[in-house]
């Protein structure tokens, strides 16, 4: 389970820091920035644009590009169920369709009693779709029972951090 802290300017600088240098430094920086706090801060945008002489707009355009990276602390956890062909002939839509009537959580709808079900294309394991990703780790080939079992995890431990 993935464990953020709360904005630390100081820590977000140090991880600026530490990847400033890299060739094609952006992502590696808010990729770094997303997995420690959860999210990518408004305030991250200056200093990243300042260590990389680069653009305020060329950081926001970039972050908003990427839908996975957050602008918010999250407000509980996240599965990410692939929608890509080879899924939806394995039945992606009908879990979809699932999760909509059995637990009231919209796709890409944001957050439902602490879960928050997003869309994804393509998690490479079209083998053993439907897949589902959630904390890095891939569930496949999921069927309602699992994807509900998955569900109540994710809730579950989204009610025990708030």
């Amino acid at each position: 389970m993935s464990v953020h802290v709360a904005w630390d300017e100081n820590l977000a600088r140090e991880l600026i820091h530490e990847r400033s240098g890299m060739e094609g430094a952006m992502l590696p920086i808010l990729h770094a920035l997303q997995n420690k706090f959860g999210y990518v801060d408004a305030r991250a945008v200056a200093i990243i644009a300042n260590s990389l002489n680069v653009s305020r707009a060329e950081v926001f355009g970039t972050i908003s590009f990427y839908h996975d990276f957050k602008r918010q602390p999250p407000m509980g956890g996240t599965i990410k169920l692939c929608r890509a062909e080879a899924c939806q002939a394995r039945g992606a839509e009908e879990l979809a369709a699932h999760l909509e009537t059995t637990h009231g959580a919209k796709i890409d709808g944001g957050y439902h009693k602490g879960v928050s079900v997003e869309t994804a294309y393509c998690l490479g394991n079209c083998a053993l779709g439907p897949n589902a990703l959630h904390d890095g780790e891939i569930y496949g080939a999921l069927d309602p029972q699992s994807l509900d079992e998955l569900y109540a995890a994710v809730a579950r431990a989204a009610g025990a951090r708030q």
